[in-house]
């Protein structure tokens, strides 16, 4: 577990999967990545999330209040499939259901989870990617001081709903 100011961040449990399922199927959340999954897609989510850990020691973890209130997840993934634009890289990312908006609880739970990945002796670079229209996450992202690196940016088809753009950040140990 992580602990920062007014958050924590713990591997994921059983009991985390009724409320990851609840954020992944609202629409606002979930409306960068062409809108709400289902709970199969999301339990699915969950153990990914879980073997990443138990395989790599680093992955997204889930935030809660210090009081043990889901939240969401933050986290650094590592992605080592050749088939994604990017190639083998590790990714930050965040996910906050909606009440948790703008608390900063994404800036402070990616903080720590970049700060936690760096402590190892992997990663030295770690990317994060939004949508061009995901302004809130390319603010943290300044927040965090990542850089903006254009020559990365990508596209990936979306199935039906075309293609999806990411804009890339890098940080650096």
């Amino acid at each position: 577990m992580i602990a920062t100011q007014r958050l924590k961040l713990c591997r994921w449990r059983e009991d985390h999967a009724a409320p990851l399922a609840e954020m992944h199927a609202d629409p606002e959340v979930m409306d960068d990545l062409g809108g709400p999954i289902s709970r199969t897609e999301s339990d699915a989510t969950l153990d990914r999330y879980s073997r990443a850990y138990a395989e790599h020691g680093l992955s997204r973890w889930a935030v809660e209040t210090s009081e043990g209130e889901f939240l969401g997840y933050a986290g650094v993934l590592p992605r080592l499939s050749r088939n994604h634009p990017l190639g083998p890289h590790y990714d930050l990312s965040w996910r906050f259901v909606r009440r948790a908006w703008g608390n900063g609880y994404a800036t402070e739970s990616a903080q720590a989870a970049l700060a936690d990945a760096f402590k190892r002796p992997r990663p030295s670079e770690v990317l994060a990617y939004a949508g061009p229209a995901n302004l809130r996450s390319q603010a943290v992202m300044r927040r965090l001081n990542m850089r903006r690196d254009e020559t990365l940016d990508f596209a990936i088809d979306n199935g039906g709903s075309g293609a999806w753009r990411g804009l890339v950040w890098v940080a650096s140990r």
